[in-house]
C-alpha cells in the first residue's frame, strides 16, 4: 500500500529518487508531521552538501518551519507525547538546527534547557552552562543524517559526567543506520539518498551547489511544497 506522504507528493509531480526510502507509514501523527512540512516548505529539492559532507538532491530546511510558532509548539507537543517515561531534568540542543525545537520541548516539559555551540569547528558548552554528575539529559536536534553533531553532543554529556537518557529528532533521514547507545524518538523517518563528492551522479553534478544555512538558499533550490 502506498504511504500517504507518497500519494502527496504523486499529487502535486514530485518524484522520489528510486533508492528513496520513505519510512513514513499511514499513521496519523505521522501524516500530521509531513503536513506540517509541505505547509511550511521546509522540504527542498536542489544540489546540497550536507553537514556531513555528502551530497543530496534534499534537504531539510527546517528554519522555514520554524518561522511559524503555532507549527513549532504543535511538533513539540507531538514530540513531548513520545517522550513519555523518559526521566530526563535537563535538555541539551546544538546550535543552531536544534536549538528552536530543543526550547520548545524543554518549555512543555519543564525542563532545563541548554545548548552547545561551535568553537575551533567542534561543539562546546560555552556561555557559563554547567552540568552536575549523573544529570539526567535528552539531546534534541531537527534533523540527523549521519548524527555527528549529536554524537559530539553526547561525547560532551558523558566527559561531563551527565548522563544521556535518549535522543529526540523531528526528521531521521538516516535510513536507520545511525545507531547511539541511546534510544532515539523521531516523529518522521524518510530517506534520500546521498553521495560522497566523487560518487555526485550527473543529474545532480549539473545543478549548483548550495551548502544549507548560506546565503541565497532558496534562491538555488526548489520547493515542491507550492501550493
Amino acid at each position: 500500500m502506498w504511504c500517504w506522504l507518497a500519494l502527496a507528493c504523486d499529487e502535486i509531480g514530485f518524484q522520489f529518487p528510486a533508492r528513496t526510502s520513505v519510512s513514513v507509514v499511514m499513521d496519523v501523527v505521522q501524516k500530521e508531521v509531513t503536513d506540517i512540512f509541505i505547509r511550511t516548505k521546509a522540504l527542498l529539492q536542489g544540489h546540497f552538501v550536507l553537514r556531513s559532507g555528502l551530497h543530496s538532491g534534499h534537504f531539510f530546511q527546517c528554519a522555514q518551519m520554524c518561522q511559524y510558532m503555532p507549527e513549532v509548539e504543535r511538533l513539540g507537543t507531538l514530540l513531548t507525547e513520545k517522550l513519555r517515561g523518559l526521566d530526563f531534568s535537563t535538555i541539551l540542543a546544538p546550535a543552531i538546527g536544534g536549538l528552536v525545537i530543543g526550547q520548545e520541548v524543554a518549555r512543555q516539559a519543564k525542563s532545563r534547557f541548554i545548548f552547545s555551540e561551535k568553537e575551533n569547528n567542534a561543539l562546546v558548552i560555552r556561555r557559563g552552562f554547567t552540568l552536575q554528575p549523573g544529570e539526567r539529559v535528552l539531546v534534541v536536534e531537527d534533523v540527523i543524517t549521519q548524527g555527528g553533531r549529536v554524537q559530539e553532543c553526547l561525547d560532551i554529556l558523558q566527559q561531563m559526567g551527565a548522563a544521556a537518557v535518549g535522543v529526540a529528532v523531528l526528521v531521521d533521514r538516516s535510513d536507520g543506520k545511525v545507531r547511539f547507545l541511546v534510544p532515539i524518538i523521531s516523529l518522521l523517518e524518510m530517506s534520500f539518498p546521498t553521495y560522497p563528492a566523487d560518487k555526485v551522479p550527473p543529474e545532480l553534478a549539473k545543478l549548483s551547489v548550495t551548502k544549507p544555512g548560506s546565503w541565497g538558499l532558496l534562491a538555488n533550490c526548489w520547493c515542491y511544497w507550492d501550493f
